[in-house]
């Protein structure tokens, strides 16, 4: 009998059935597993399922490929009679696939580096014995090429996305990459749109829309969601090297895209082709690698938000909802937190015949929060329709808000049940961007209608076009148990306001409550996030805080947490000089070092990776929590290099670039013991760790 990698069936199991009031007979608060249970499938011993793709099959099966080049057929994948799943291998051999796809017609295709590959079964033993290529595309050898889909469009024809090089920062070294292909049946391909840096996931919806999520890097400040018309640019440049070709939509060059750092909307007023994304996801309040797009379209199935749009983030190991609209011709609408807790890094997303989700997970080389490096896992709706905020609509003056149950009439009214925030991020060729420009929004007043499902939130401000909104409805409680949102925070984003007539006068009840509790906007939201987060040290224009000083007593330097210039005291240099450095999957090079205490260290961090990181040294047993309090940083966490304010924070880099490096000088701790060295980054704190070992 084969062994089997239960991986938590009874734990999510559990959580599921448990009622929800605790031991002393208190109700406690309602969390995630409670609407939505995480089911695990077990996978048999001895099979990597790192996934790349899923597939639904029509006899009720599902397809995977993985990135160890298989393709394997799961049969009973809803576990039910024995809830023992099968795993039969179909295909072999295949270069790190990305993609699958079944196509009506009756065969698998796959999408491997360098092609879509159609696989067929000829004599029906359900193993592949036919690999024909479909559409082939040249490689030149570098480890970022990787190759996504195919998706089906309503027309029959098909799409796929290609993935920039990496050489410090993104390249198109062969054809088309950076590009989104159209294929149709025959195989011929035509260029669809490019600016694409890292396209992991895309979703074509019911009205045949074509979106696609990016995650941070060059030239992308943040996670994002583009519609992609054919022509159409998405921000980077790299993939504009092959714009001259006879066949290209666009005729922009690389050298027409200004890096000026302003916000991305401003530059597309002059660029042409560069499309603004419909909907940024902020790194890291939200995720920080979006994967695969999923529209709902089960019918309620599963749950409230029939027509939104649910996208992963492997980095976080979560799910994401999206809301669409589109006003005066543009697409723009919210992101919200959905379902957090998932066993590793999701990378695909597809819906089962009985409305529930299965989640393809995958984490070497891309680490996650997830503890498991891959697995298959189902998203269920247990029936509970979830307290949320459901949408968030452009008004002239404002925002709407609809929930997904009524709301508390006195909590839904008061406008300090609610805060709004604006900012944007810089457009530029440096990987990602810290917030930029952020503002409080003063609210004016709140009309709850009449059934209580939705707030009219009416701004005391014009508002910012091309901005990220933040909705925050922190003090909103529901009509039955008085229960809080289950998430209480929405990033809308404001490409374009909507049309219609502005509140003129808010009913007298709206506007008595706004006065008497904001002081018609005295209520300074800015202030409250800097509070929250912990107020960041002054720097000076040299990058270092302004109290440190670089030349001063040995006490001088104990103070200081970054010090950037060897102190003038250390006249013979430092006793030790250490070399930190990183490694793909969210890892330093060393996972120990030795220093005496009391001794004077050079501490030289080379970030290697192509990602953001920083180092930071905290003293014993701290690390986890400095990394959680980096993670509550909000709007304030780029800016103070998520390093947040703590005693347990000893001495720390800023967030550095892919590719670059920083020292730091510092006295050791007199007292022995293991110290950590962590990156903060969000996420990452909790697998890029390393012990400092002060010794006498």
């Amino acid at each position: 009998m084969k062994k089997f990698l239960l991986l938590g069936i009874t734990l999510s199991f559990f959580q599921w059935v448990a009622s929800p009031v605790d031991t002393v007979g208190q109700s406690r608060p309602m969390t995630e597993d409670d609407y939505y249970r995480i089911v695990t499938l077990p996978v048999p011993e001895g099979v990597s399922l790192e996934v790349g793709g899923l597939a639904p099959l029509p006899d009720g099966r599902l397809a995977a490929c993985t990135r160890r080049g298989d393709v394997w057929l799961i049969g009973n994948p809803y576990m039910q009679g024995s809830r023992v799943p099968t795993f039969k291998r179909f295909a072999a051999g295949l270069h790190e696939p990305l993609g699958l796809m079944w196509h009506p017609k009756g065969y698998l295709l796959c999408t491997q580096r360098g092609e879509v590959t159609k696989l067929i079964d000829n004599d029906g033993d359900e193993v592949a014995d036919e690999y024909k290529s479909f559409y082939k595309w040249p490689l030149s050898g570098n480890y970022h090429e990787y190759s996504y889909g195919p998706l089906l469009l309503p027309d029959g024809d098909m799409v796929i996305t290609l993935n920039l090089d990496w050489i410090g920062y993104g390249a198109s070294l062969a054809k088309w990459r950076g590009w989104m292909l159209k294929l149709n049946e025959k195989g011929e391909m035509t260029p669809w749109a490019t600016g694409l840096r890292s396209p992991a996931g895309f979703a074509v919806l019911r009205d045949g829309s074509i979106f696609y999520g990016e995650n941070q890097g060059d030239w992308v400040g943040s996670g994002r969601v583009t519609h992609l018309e054919k022509g159409d640019f998405a921000g980077n440049p790299a993939g504009l090297r092959w714009s001259g070709e006879p066949n290209s939509p666009l005729s922009l060059k690389p050298e027409e895209v200004p890096s000026t750092g302003k916000p991305m909307h401003e530059v597309a007023k002059t660029v042409k082709n560069l499309k603004v994304p419909a909907v940024w996801f902020p790194h890291t309040l939200m995720g920080i690698s979006t994967s695969d797009m999923r529209e709902d379209t089960t019918g309620g199935a599963f749950g409230p938000f029939a027509g939104q749009v649910f996208v992963g983030d492997q980095g976080h190991s979560k799910v994401m909802r999206m809301a669409l609209e589109k006003v005066n011709g543009q697409w723009q609408g919210a992101c919200f937190p959905f379902r957090e807790g998932l066993q590793s890094g999701i990378l695909r997303m597809v819906w089962g015949q009985d409305g529930s989700m299965f989640v393809g997970m995958t984490s070497r080389g891309w680490a996650s929060t997830g503890k498991s490096p891959y697995g298959i896992q189902r998203l269920v709706w247990t029936g509970k329709v979830p307290f949320e905020m459901k949408t968030i609509h452009s008004r002239p003056d404002g925002f709407e808000v609809t929930f997904t149950l009524p709301v508390d009439r006195k909590t839904g009214e008061d406008p300090n049940s609610y805060s709004l925030n604006s900012f944007t991020y810089k457009y530029h060729r440096t990987y990602g961007s810290p917030i930029e420009d952020a503002r409080p929004v003063p609210i004016r007043g709140v009309i709850l209608s009449a059934d209580g499902l939705s707030a009219r939130i009416v701004a005391d401000t014009t508002l910012r076009e091309g901005y990220i909104h933040e909705l925050k409805a922190e003090g909103v409680r529901s009509v039955a148990g008085s229960l809080p949102l289950l998430h209480n925070t929405g990033y809308y984003t404001l490409n374009s306001i909507a049309p219609g007539e502005r509140v003129a006068n808010l009913p007298a009840r709206a506007a008595a409550t706004a006065s008497a509790s904001t002081g018609m906007s005295g209520h300074n939201h800015g202030a409250m996030l800097e509070a929250s987060a912990g107020k960041a040290p002054a720097v000076s224009s040299k990058g270092k805080p302004a109290s440190a000083k670089t030349t001063g007593s040995k006490a001088d330097t104990k103070a200081v947490k970054r010090l950037t210039e060897q102190p003038a005291d250390w006249t013979n240099g430092p006793d030790q000089t250490i070399t930190i450095s990183t490694k793909p999957g969210l890892k330093f090079d060393t996972e120990q070092v030795q220093v005496k205490a009391g001794s004077r260290v050079k501490w030289v961090f080379n970030n290697n990776d192509d990602m953001l990181h920083n180092c930071v040294i905290t003293k014993p047993g701290t690390a986890n929590a400095v990394g959680n309090a980096a993670m509550r940083l909000n709007l304030n966490g780029a800016k103070m290099n998520y390093v947040p304010t703590s005693a347990d924070v000893l001495f720390h880099t800023n967030i550095l670039q892919p590719e670059t490096a920083e020292s730091i000088y510092f006295v050791a701790p007199s007292e022995p013991g293991d110290y950590t060295f962590v990156c903060t980054f969000p996420g990452h704190h909790t697998l890029m760790q390393g012990t400092l070992k002060v010794v006498k």
